[in-house]
């Protein structure tokens, strides 16, 4: 007792010179509880060039972390955040506030904390390690994270807010999960990211997470997701949905994740009585620019769930009379249950959806005809749904 008295007083001595930093550290040591020692440990085995991140982990640290967390844990995080900010040039362009804010931290949500840093390092160095800017490294993690760590999304995951770990056991996870992940790989390397996602959709039911990073180019923040856009950053089955988000609107907003406190929470729908995540309101970036310019358009949202009561990838077209207007293909049972096939057609209008499925010589076709009050309409394709 004598010996964690005297480490103590040690560390408060060191606080009293440190400046700016003076007030803070007392209050989340005394925060610490039982895991006082652990926290006192890593403040006196912190390097002076990584002080500042630890400082800063645990100024905005969840109280539940100050009790538990080891003093091993925060330095193999603190040291590894800081190993990738000094490997890669890219990584060196991020402003301080930035890294500290969406590199450093070790967790994104209420995910179990595991000590993933050095692991993801060792496994996404070498992915970005050819890469000549920080949106070409973003950009090499995105495609390949799915065949680093063997996971897919399905909805008999476990639990929404798994772990790193957690869903690398099981190799599922809900979009939830899936952005824990690739916001995990991203900071592994040095690049600022953060999950991002709205509790419910204006346009229909249902939630979704995502992830966005920062660029240096552009000083600007840009949505992904772990299935990349085949047209890059910014692009996403659920845009026209993000476009329709009500800023006025608690559970219709767009938030994004934060390390440090910012007066408001980022909600997560399998526990929103949490208050333990900052959250900053992001919905503006997301709005469409004019909102009256798809007016007179209806926008064709379609799936195909076969026999089992499975969603599967078909073929599909939509038509109009001779001319072909959508060509795709259906989401299957890894995708996002809010993703489907999305076309916008004119209202008022009578269309064709054109598909075939495996053993069928003969195409199905469904008329749609969307009212003047249709700003979407959900469009359920399967067998006997054909007319």
């Amino acid at each position: 007792m004598h010996h964690r008295h005297k480490a103590l007083c040690f560390i408060l001595l060191s606080i009293s010179c440190s400046g700016s930093l003076r007030a803070e550290q007392p209050a989340y040591i005394g925060g610490a509880g039982d895991n006082q020692q652990e926290i006192v440990s890593a403040l006196q085995k912190i390097t002076p060039e990584q002080r500042d991140g630890l400082v800063f982990l645990l100024k905005h640290m969840p109280e539940s972390d100050l009790k538990t967390l080891k003093a091993d844990f925060l330095l193999q995080n603190v040291d590894f955040a800081y190993r990738a900010r000094n490997s890669f040039v890219w990584a060196k362009e991020v402003p301080e506030e930035i890294f500290l804010n969406d590199v450093l931290p070790y967790a994104s949500l209420d995910e179990r904390r595991d000590n993933w840093r050095g692991d993801f390092y060792k496994r996404f160095s070498n992915v970005v390690k050819e890469a000549k800017s920080l949106d070409e490294a973003c950009l090499l993690v995105n495609k390949q994270i799915k065949e680093v760590v063997k996971v897919e999304y399905n909805t008999k995951r476990k639990k929404p807010n798994q772990s790193p770990y957690e869903s690398m056991e099981q190799g599922m996870a809900s979009c939830s999960g899936l952005s824990i992940l690739l916001v995990n790989a991203l900071r592994s390397v040095g690049i600022p990211a953060r999950v991002a996602g709205i509790p419910a959709w204006t346009t229909k039911h249902g939630n979704h997470n995502w992830v966005e990073y920062w660029s240096p180019k552009d000083k600007q923040w840009h949505f992904i997701e772990y299935y990349p856009d085949a047209n890059g950053p910014d692009h996403s089955w659920f845009v026209a949905d993000a476009q329709q988000a009500n800023p006025k609107s608690f559970i219709h907003s767009i938030y994004a994740t934060s390390w440090k406190s910012t007066g408001i929470h980022f909600p997560m729908v399998w526990d929103m009585e949490s208050k333990m995540v900052p959250g900053v309101n992001v919905t503006e970036r997301y709005l469409s620019k004019d909102p009256t310019a798809d007016k007179d358009l209806c926008e064709l949202r379609i799936d195909f769930t076969n026999e089992s009561g499975t969603r599967e990838a078909i073929d599909i077209r939509v038509v109009q009379g001779d001319v072909v207007l959508h060509q795709g293909k259906t989401p299957g049972p890894q995708d996002d249950m809010n993703r489907f096939f999305q076309a916008k057609v004119k209202k008022e209008q009578l269309y064709q959806i054109v598909w075939a499925v495996d053993g069928q010589t003969k195409p199905q076709i469904k008329e749609i005809k969307p009212t003047k009050d249709d700003g979407w309409l959900n469009v359920k394709l399967g067998a006997g749904k054909a007319n």
